[in-house]
């Protein structure tokens, strides 16, 4: 009688450490909360979405000039005897009338202040859902005394 006693304390006790350990890890925020941190300065990365923000801003309201003046050098010069300008005013001119375009930009700027933002050295990278510019991760470069938007 006694060893079946002592078997059904035991099950008890496997039972009980089991379901603790499930409670436990059902309680424990999983593993992409604690990934989901920016990391840099706080101003570095209140810039970088401010970068990132302009340049959706610029998107939203056609303005191709806005856009350009958020994108890293070699992006801005003049291609085929068009100038960073001309290229994304019609670029954005084509995006805006698509079915769904302006609200792809619409989301996109309102996932940026919460996006997360990794900064090394001078490379920052913002993740967001759909990115800027069809780079994956989103990229901005320190150059020019600010960030600037790099495919």
């Amino acid at each position: 009688m006694r060893s079946t006693h002592t078997a059904d304390r035991s099950s008890m006790s496997v039972r009980r450490s089991v379901a603790l350990l499930i409670c436990a890890a059902a309680l424990a925020p999983p593993a992409s909360v604690f990934a989901a941190y920016s990391a840099g300065t706080p101003e570095q990365i209140a810039w970088v979405r401010r970068a990132a923000s302009n340049f959706v801003s610029a998107e939203l309201s056609g303005n191709g000039a806005g856009a350009c003046a958020i994108l890293n050098a070699p992006l801005r010069a003049t291609q085929h005897h068009r100038t960073c300008a001309q290229r994304w005013n019609a670029k954005l001119a084509a995006l805006l009338r698509e079915p769904g375009g302006r609200a792809r930009l619409r989301a996109q700027k309102h996932a940026i202040p919460s996006a997360v933002v990794v900064i090394h050295s001078n490379v920052a990278s913002l993740e967001l859902a759909t990115p800027l510019m069809n780079s994956r991760p989103t990229q901005f470069l320190w150059t020019e005394n600010c960030w600037m938007l790099r495919s």
